[in-house]
């Protein structure tokens, strides 16, 4: 890719799991990278790695999308530095583990600002320009749980219910441009999501085969350069959101509730 060509890739959620993963796909194709997370130390580590493995330029912006003000700090600190974003990775994300009325409400409300507004807000921010220059896309990454309810993980099922919904609205108004839309919905992964959730889900879920970080990110790059709309990697969980969109949804609830129960059980 020449240097006029170079796309700028913005990637939020960057230090592990599939955000660090999905870096690590961007950078190949020779795009300047922006890795953006809370863990200043991980993402130095993997700037330094990509710019070796990949002779790219890479930078560091250390944010918390949970604070409202990051997306638009986030924003005009890159247009001061006369970045201009092609590509956004919104793969930031978190979940909960537990009744709604049991979490606390405040955590709650920090999950729909990272799962929802600030993925709303940066494709908001930078997708107009992506539009005049006719080039780029984002890569929203949601979840399987965006096709069910989620009882024990309500909040988290229903943002990525929004992330989905959002994702293949905004691909039909983009119908007829250059910039492109994907949705990236894996099933289970190897990641530290159980640690920032709760580890007793994981318990239930672990005769379920996990994808590994590094396979659905490689699944989701090359949807999002094919400009698929919707990235489901997996058969099996293709196969899950087939049975949810035919099994009565009063079952579908008590399902989802069985794998996100969080009592302890003999």
């Amino acid at each position: 890719m020449s240097a006029a060509t170079r796309e700028t890739v913005l990637v939020t959620g960057a230090s592990s799991g599939i955000g660090l993963e999905l870096a690590r796909c961007f950078a190949a194709d020779g795009c300047r990278l922006i890795l953006l997370a809370r863990n200043t130390n991980a993402l130095e580590t993997l700037a330094g790695e990509l710019r070796q493995a990949h002779k790219i330029e890479t930078l560091v912006l250390t944010a918390d999308l949970s604070r409202p003000e990051t997306p638009v700090r986030v924003f005009k600190e890159l247009q001061g530095r006369g970045l201009a974003v092609d590509v956004v990775v919104n793969n930031a994300g978190f979940g909960a583990l537990g009744a709604f009325a049991d979490l606390p409400l405040q955590r709650q409300l920090e999950m729909l600002q990272v799962n929802i507004t600030a993925l709303t807000e940066l494709t908001g921010l930078f997708l107009p320009g992506m539009i005049q220059r006719q080039r780029g896309g984002i890569l929203n990454v949601g979840s399987v749980a965006g096709f069910e309810p989620g009882p024990g993980m309500a909040i988290y099922h229903a943002t990525k219910a929004y992330v989905l919904s959002f994702t293949e609205a905004l691909a039909e108004e983009l119908a007829g441009t250059k910039v492109t839309i994907t949705a990236l919905c894996p099933g289970p992964t190897t990641t530290n999501f159980g640690n920032v959730a709760n580890f007793l889900r994981e318990r239930r879920l672990k005769k379920i085969p996990k994808m590994s970080s590094e396979t659905v990110a490689q699944y989701g790059h090359q949807a999002f350069r094919k400009g698929r709309v919707l990235a489901i990697p997996g058969l099996s969980n293709h196969f899950l959101i087939f049975l949810i969109r035919i099994v009565p949804r009063r079952y579908v609830r008590k399902i989802a509730k069985f794998f996100n129960n969080t009592e302890k059980t003999t």
